[in-house]
C-alpha cells in the first residue's frame, strides 16, 4: 500500500506551531504533498526538512510570505520537476512534481496550489490564466505517465461539495466557469476525483475547508477543495480516504488516501 496525504498548511510555520510535525510522524503516510507553505528557503527550519524519515523538498514563491508547495517523501523520487510553465505561475510556487519512474513504468506524484480569485478581479484572471495554462500540461502529462495530482485545487465541483452552494454561485470557488473547467479535466483528460469514486455521496464530512468568518468551522459550513486527482489505473487501486478533523493545523484538513500500488 502507498498511503499519500495533501494538507494546505496556510503556512508552514503556523502549522508547526499548531502540531503538524507530531501529527505527520504518526501519519505511517510514504509521501505528504503540502501547499501555501508561505515560507522562503531561509524561513524552512532543520525541523521542517527532515521528520521522522522524511525527507522534504520545496518550491517557494518569490514573494515572500506567499504560496509555495512542498512534498515530503519517505523514498527519493527518480527525479523532481520544480514548476510547469516556466513563467508567472512558476514564480509563484505552485507546482512540484515527484517522479517515481523505472523500466516500463512512469508515476508522479504532484503537489500543486491552484490560484484562489477570492482576494478581487485581477486575482480572478490570473486564476483563469493558470487553468488555461495547466489544462494542456494535463493532457501531455496524462499522454506519457501515471500521476496522482494533490492539492489545494481552490474549486468546489459540484453542489455536494460545499454546503451554502446557492449563495456562492457567483462567488470565486465555485463560479461556473471553474466548475466547467473542473469536468472537463475530469472527461477530456480522462482523470478521476478519488474521494468521490470511493465516497460518492458524502457531504459534510467530505469538506476539507472552512471559512474563518462566523462560525464555519463549528457548524461545518465548509467546503471541499483539497484533492487527490489521478489517472483512471491509479485511481482504481485507492482503497480508503479519509479527511482528518480531530486537530486543527490551518483553515484546510489533510485529506489521506490509501493506495494498491508501489512507488
Amino acid at each position: 500500500m502507498t498511503r499519500i496525504i495533501t494538507a494546505n498548511l496556510n503556512g508552514i510555520r503556523s502549522a508547526v506551531n499548531k502540531g503538524f510535525l507530531p501529527w505527520l510522524e504518526k501519519q505511517t503516510a510514504d509521501i505528504v504533498c503540502v501547499q501555501e507553505i508561505k515560507a522562503h528557503d531561509g524561513d524552512i527550519t532543520p525541523a521542517m526538512r527532515t521528520v521522522d524519515g522524511f525527507k522534504a523538498h520545496f518550491h517557494c514563491a518569490q514573494k515572500k510570505g506567499y504560496s509555495g508547495v512542498g512534498l515530503y517523501v519517505k523514498r527519493e523520487p527518480s527525479d523532481l520537476i520544480v514548476g510547469f510553465d516556466g513563467g508567472e505561475f512558476d514564480d509563484e510556487g505552485r507546482y512540484l512534481e515527484a517522479r517515481y519512474d523505472r523500466p516500463g513504468r512512469k508515476l508522479s506524484i504532484i503537489s500543486c496550489y491552484f490560484p484562489s480569485g477570492s482576494s478581487g478581479e485581477d486575482r480572478q484572471q490570473a486564476k483563469y490564466r493558470f487553468l488555461d495554462a495547466f489544462f494542456p500540461h494535463l493532457q501531455r502529462l496524462k499522454a506519457e505517465r501515471e500521476f496522482v495530482l494533490c492539492g489545494d485545487l481552490n474549486i468546489a465541483h459540484k453542489e455536494i461539495d460545499l454546503k451554502n452552494w446557492k449563495s456562492n454561485q457567483k462567488n470565486s470557488g465555485f463560479l461556473p466557469e471553474e466548475r466547467a473547467w473542473f469536468t472537463r479535466m475530469l472527461g477530456e483528460v480522462g482523470l478521476v476525483d478519488v474521494y468521490r469514486r470511493l465516497h460518492p455521496d458524502a457531504t459534510g464530512e467530505a469538506y476539507t475547508w472552512w471559512s474563518n468568518r462566523g462560525q464555519a468551522w463549528a457548524k461545518n459550513v465548509g467546503w471541499r477543495i483539497d484533492y487527490h486527482i489521478a489517472t483512471p489505473a491509479l485511481a482504481e487501486t485507492a482503497r480508503a480516504a479519509a479527511v482528518y478533523k480531530d486537530e486543527r493545523f490551518s483553515d484546510h484538513a489533510p485529506l489521506t488516501i490509501d493506495y494498491n500500488f508501489e512507488l
